[in-house]
C-alpha cells in the first residue's frame, strides 16, 4: 500500500464539519475492494460512519475521524512531508491505520476500522458509533501524537457568553446600556480567575474563540456574545460555580459542550505524553479500552502549514500493528 499517495487522495477530498460524504463513499469503496466486511452507519443526511471488519466480532478496532477544521488546502508533498488540510489530523493516520490493519489480516488478529464525522465539532459521530459497538476488547484511536501514547487526554468545556443591553444613539450614551461593556468585564474577570491545575496533567486553559456583538458603530450595543474553550484537567462542578459567579450581573453563562479528560492505557517500551486535547474516545466507551497514538504533531494541526513527516506516516504503521499484538495477547 502507497501510504503518501492514500494520504494525499484523502487529503484533496474536502471533508470540512458537516461535508463528510464523499470521503466517507471513497473510505467504503476502498475498504470494500480489499475485502472487508464494509458498511456506512448513518449519522445525519448524507453522513455515515465508516466501518470495516474481516470478523463480525474483532477483538481490537482501529478509529480515528475523516472530518477536518476549515480551511480546505488541497495536498502537496516534499521529500520529507506531506502538506494539506488533514495531513496529520487525520487522513494520514486513517492511512496509516488501514495499512496496519492489512498487515494484521495474515495473522490470527481480528481487527476492525472505523471511521467516524463530526469530531473536530461535538463528536456526534462517535456518540453515534457508540450504539452499534461490536463488543471489542480495545480501541486505538488516532490522533497525532508524534508516535507516543498518550497517557491522559484533557476535556472540554464549551461556555457560550451572552450579555443584554439597550441600544440608544451613541451620542447619548446615559441613554442606552452597552452589552459589549458588560462582556469585556465579563471576560476581563474571567481571565483573572485561577484555574484547576493537575500535577500530573497540567493546568486548565481558557481560549476566547469568538465574539460578537453590537449593532453599528453609532448604536450603543443592546447585544454581546462570546464563545469559550477550556481544556479540562478534572471536574467541572466547581469551575462551573466559579464561572458564573465571576460573571453574575453582567452576562448569563450557558454550557454548551463537555467531554471529560481520561486516563489512558500505555503499552511497556514506547515513549508517552499527555494530550492537552480533546478526542472522541470518551464517547467511544463501548469500543473497548482505548489507547491514544498517532502520527504527526498537533503543534501543526489546524494551521496553514499542516503536515506529517513521511517518515512517521510509515513508522506509525509499524507501531500500530506491534501494539495491537500486544493488547490481543495481553
Amino acid at each position: 500500500m502507497d501510504l503518501v499517495r492514500l494520504t494525499r487522495e484523502l487529503i484533496d477530498i474536502e471533508s470540512i464539519t458537516g461535508n463528510e460524504a464523499e470521503v466517507g463513499e471513497y473510505l467504503y469503496r476502498l475498504l470494500s475492494k480489499l475485502g472487508y466486511r464494509t458498511e456506512k452507519m448513518p449519522v445525519e443526511g448524507a453522513r455515515h460512519n465508516i466501518y470495516a471488519a474481516l470478523d463480525p466480532h474483532p477483538d481490537l478496532v482501529f478509529s480515528t475521524h475523516m472530518d477536518t477544521v476549515p480551511p480546505f488546502i488541497p495536498s502537496s508533498e516534499d521529500g520529507e512531508k506531506v502538506y494539506g488540510r488533514g495531513s496529520c489530523d487525520a487522513k494520514g493516520i486513517i492511512a496509516a491505520q488501514i495499512a496496519a490493519a492489512e498487515r494484521l489480516r495474515g495473522s490470527s488478529s481480528r481487527t476492525g476500522l472505523l471511521f467516524v464525522v463530526g469530531e473536530e465539532r461535538d463528536s456526534q459521530g462517535a456518540k453515534e458509533a457508540n450504539r452499534h459497538a461490536p463488543g471489542c476488547r480495545f480501541l486505538i484511536n488516532g490522533e497525532p501524537t508524534e508516535n507516543k501514547i498518550g497517557r491522559a487526554s484533557k476535556g472540554t468545556l464549551r461556555v457560550q457568553l451572552t450579555a443584554k443591553g439597550r441600544m440608544a444613539h451613541s451620542a447619548y450614551p446615559h441613554l442606552g446600556d452597552s452589552a459589549i461593556e458588560k462582556l469585556v468585564k465579563a471576560l476581563h474577570r474571567l481571565l483573572e480567575m485561577p484555574l484547576p491545575n493537575n500535577s500530573e496533567i497540567g493546568p486548565t486553559t481558557l481560549n476566547i474563540g469568538q465574539i460578537e456583538g453590537g449593532r453599528a458603530p453609532n448604536v450603543i450595543p443592546d447585544f454581546a456574545r462570546a464563545e469559550l474553550l477550556y481544556r479540562l484537567v478534572g471536574t467541572t462542578e466547581k469551575l462551573r460555580k466559579d464561572i458564573q459567579a465571576r460573571v453574575d450581573g453582567l452576562a448569563t453563562a450557558d454550557f454548551a459542550l463537555e467531554i471529560p479528560y481520561v486516563n489512558l492505557r500505555t503499552v511497556d517500551g514506547i515513549p508517552e505524553m499527555i494530550a492537552a486535547f480533546t478526542t472522541d474516545i470518551p464517547a467511544l466507551t463501548n469500543w473497548g479500552e482505548p489507547v491514544l497514538l498517532g502520527p504527526g504533531s498537533i503543534h501543526v494541526a489546524h494551521t496553514d502549514g499542516e503536515f506529517i513527516p513521511k517518515r512517521e506516516l510509515n513508522e506509525a504503521v509499524d507501531l500500530y500493528a506491534s501494539i495491537a499484538k500486544k493488547l490481543m495477547a495481553s
